[in-house]
């Protein structure tokens, strides 16, 4: 217990930023912004990846079926290694590892949030969109004004777990020398040598605290979203009632 204490004393600084201002911002700090960027870069992709596979349309609902399966399909660490050396390719120079990492992320979580952002759609009652249309709106004008954002609201939960296993999933960075967290704990591995049980101990605790936090945030959400759907039924059944007794009442 005493060497773990001791090696947090050492080396928080190198877990918490990694090696800057002398090197590249890493540590927490570089998990925490690759894993943010890689949810909020990947939310457009899967709201236009989740259209896409409800949309009537054959040229759009089947390659964005078969783009969502075959990410979904294939390992993460083997879709890093892929980008890792297509995108040079593409675009004629190298990239570093953090944007290699974050476009993998953003491919990566765009394919999982958008089977999220298609189930909270489909979850909603049909009468949802038949009434928007009756209004007058566009098929795409209710699905933007009216299904979209209950849907979106109804799935934070869901995206705030997905949040929780893109910071895991950004341990598998180091393979190509993103300086995230995991790979700090392995630069102090490295040093000690004859500490390695120590060294991923700390780890493995600061990823369970990180973790552990997010998914108590995702629940206590949920819980107020479901009070507040539960809410807005029962402000919804004493008004229908308030509407229906006088009708009951007249002779």
């Amino acid at each position: 217990m005493t060497s773990i204490f001791e090696i947090l004393r050492d080396n928080w600084l190198l877990l918490l930023i990694g090696q800057y201002p002398n090197g590249p911002l890493g540590g927490i700090a570089c998990t925490l912004i690759l894993s943010v960027l890689g949810i909020v870069l990947a939310f457009p992709l899967s709201v236009l990846l989740a259209l896409a596979r409800l949309s009537h349309w054959r040229l759009l609902k089947w390659p964005s079926t078969a783009l969502v399966y075959l990410v979904r399909g294939v390992p993460l660490l083997m879709l890093i290694l892929w980008v890792y050396f297509l995108v040079p390719l593409l675009i004629g120079r190298n990239v570093s590892g953090f944007v290699t990492m974050l476009c993998t992320l953003v491919i990566y979580e765009g394919a999982y949030l958008s089977e999220v952002v298609r189930a909270g759609i489909e979850a909603l009652p049909k009468g949802q969109m038949e009434a928007a249309r009756s209004l007058g709106h566009s098929h795409l004008g209710a699905m933007r004004l009216v299904i979209l954002p209950q849907a979106l609201f109804n799935m934070l939960p869901s995206m705030l777990s997905q949040f929780v296993s893109t910071i895991k999933e950004t341990t598998l960075g180091y393979v190509i020398n993103v300086p995230e967290l995991t790979f700090a704990a392995n630069q102090i591995n490295n040093q000690l040598l004859t500490k390695p049980f120590e060294v991923f101990f700390i780890l493995a605790v600061i990823y369970y605290v990180v973790c552990w936090s997010l998914t108590r945030a995702a629940r206590a959400l949920e819980q107020r979203i479901t009070a507040k759907r539960a809410g807005q039924r029962s402000a919804a059944a004493i008004q229908a009632a308030a509407i229906v007794q006088p009708l009951v009442a007249e002779p």
